[in-house]
């Protein structure tokens, strides 16, 4: 009797494996890539990220974290770039495990060429290596305001200064070993300042071309370590053409560099206001791509149709680049998770966004 009943709950457990299994690669073939981009947390609240993930993120099926840690992390190669506070190797190998046993893969992020600075203060390579400035001639505000004269977003380093590789590639090793990940997300977003006429290295050069060579580089560096490059996509549209402006597309001259750039590179392609079809314009062009909202749920389940209606209707060949959807969130980990368990909150937040793309993406299993 005992026997029998323990071998009834074994196929009990089977099929509930089995079903659960089955459930998860039906969804893997509607969206292969579910991820959820957020800064790195602090190190006091790691374990509620930790918390986060397990409790939230895995219920929902989320396969992929990007992680924006840029200087939140206590550099052994450059400790002179550490944030004053920064995750220690200890606080990192808590999300490490946390994802390792759910299968998340981990992409951590540093901003490079562009994003340099913020509002009035430089970042922390600016501010340690103020030669790598691509515009010297542009002093930081005491007081930040758009627009302004001198068109100050954000900094850029130059792509062409001798020893700014040295420094950039030694912080993405060091992050890429300590998150036991093989893809790394190198920014390069929204960069307004490239080949300035005042930098004596880049002026004159044509624009695409710098900002190909930069993203080839990188490129380059982690492919030889067997590691992939994500970028966001909004600097290989061209905002004249497409409608799209200086902010999700290019003005400056940079789009002609989708034709320059190796194909592996995984493009996030990132629109907020409108469901743009420039997705299928990444995967035409040979990309992988996956689609990006950020606080508007009605739009991103809008987006989400458009990712798996171009997934099914499309050749083998192109199906296999529409990656999927990613959640994009641009405040701390603390101010997300807070809005998220406030159910007073009904309005376009990310935390609303989330819930209702990821609820819905779930229920497609």
């Amino acid at each position: 009797m005992r026997a029998k009943k323990g071998l009834s709950i074994f196929f009990i457990l089977a099929i509930f494996a089995g079903n659960r299994l089955y459930s998860q690669n039906r969804l893997d073939s509607i969206l292969p890539i579910r991820g959820f981009a957020i800064a790195a947390p602090t190190p006091s609240y790691v374990d509620s990220f930790v918390l986060f993930i397990e409790n939230e993120l895995v219920p929902r099926n989320v396969n992929t974290l990007l992680l924006r840690v840029d200087y939140n992390y206590q550099y052994k190669s450059h400790p002179e770039l550490r944030d004053s506070i920064a995750l220690n190797e200890d606080d990192v190998k808590k999300i490490v495990r946390a994802c390792r046993i759910h299968s998340i893969k981990i992409i951590p992020q540093v901003n490079l060429l562009g994003h340099q600075s913020w509002a009035n203060k430089p970042n922390k390579l600016l501010l340690q290596y103020p030669e790598f400035d691509e515009t010297t001639e542009v002093k930081m505000p005491e007081v930040y305001q758009w627009p302004n004269p001198d068109s100050l977003y954000c900094k850029s380093y130059c792509p062409l200064h001798p020893k700014v590789h040295a420094v950039i590639f030694s912080i993405i090793d060091e992050l890429c070993d300590v998150f036991e990940t093989n893809a790394f997300h190198a920014g390069m977003d929204e960069v307004f300042y490239i080949g300035s006429g005042q930098c004596k290295r880049c002026k004159g050069k044509n624009k695409a071309k710098l900002f190909a060579d930069e993203v080839t580089r990188v490129h380059d560096h982690l492919a030889a370590s067997g590691r992939e490059l994500w970028i966001w996509g909004d600097r290989l549209l061209d905002g004249a053409t497409t409608g799209l402006g200086m902010w999700e597309a290019s003005a400056n001259g940079t789009s002609a560099a989708i034709d320059m750039i190796p194909k592996d590179v995984m493009i996030c392609d990132w629109h907020y206001e409108r469901a743009d079809k420039t997705a299928v314009y990444f995967a035409m062009k040979g990309f992988k791509v996956v689609t990006c909202p950020w606080r508007d749920p009605a739009l991103a389940l809008v987006q989400m149709n458009d990712m798996i209606a171009f997934r099914r209707q499309s050749t083998e060949e192109m199906k296999q680049r529409f990656r999927g959807m990613m959640q994009t969130v641009w405040s701390r980990p603390q101010a997300f998770i807070n809005g998220f368990y406030d159910t007073q909150t009904t309005d376009n937040t990310p935390w609303n966004c989330f819930r209702q793309l990821f609820d819905v993406m779930t229920a497609l299993q």
